[in-house]
């Protein structure tokens, strides 16, 4: 595995870890603040902006798809927040608000956030340990 497969599953494992922590210990208040962010054009067009840079990023850096799980892991995420950035800078808000309702994200916070803990842990686990 590459040096920098390495470091990018570590950091992306530990900020999943702590993004869904954080998330789930204050679940009403990310939610409200989530609902805001998406139906305000200033809060969209900067985590849209910051998305798509981070996406960009690990694209330009790591499209691998071979070399095991972990690899493939990166690449999915770079290009995931690639799209999600794209999308909150050209989907209009109303339309990315009925699209987090589709998801069910406010239903199904626990499941959501677990996934992404879960995603966290195994990251982290095999970046520092495997």
């Amino acid at each position: 595995m590459s040096t920098t497969t390495v470091f990018l599953d570590k950091l992306l494992g530990l900020y999943l870890i702590a993004i869904s922590v954080a998330m789930l210990a204050r679940k009403q208040r990310m939610l409200e603040t989530l609902d805001q962010i998406v139906r305000s054009g200033p809060w969209t067009l900067f985590s849209g902006m910051a998305a798509t840079a981070a996406g960009l990023a690990i694209v330009l850096t790591h499209t691998i798809w071979t070399g095991g799980s972990l690899a493939i892991a990166v690449t999915l995420i770079g290009w995931v927040a690639l799209l999600k950035g794209l999308a909150l800078l050209l989907v209009p808000p109303d339309a990315m608000a009925r699209a987090y309702e589709f998801m069910g994200f406010e239903r199904h916070f626990q499941l959501w956030m677990g996934a992404v803990l879960i995603l966290g842990l195994w990251m982290t686990f095999e970046a520092f340990f495997a």
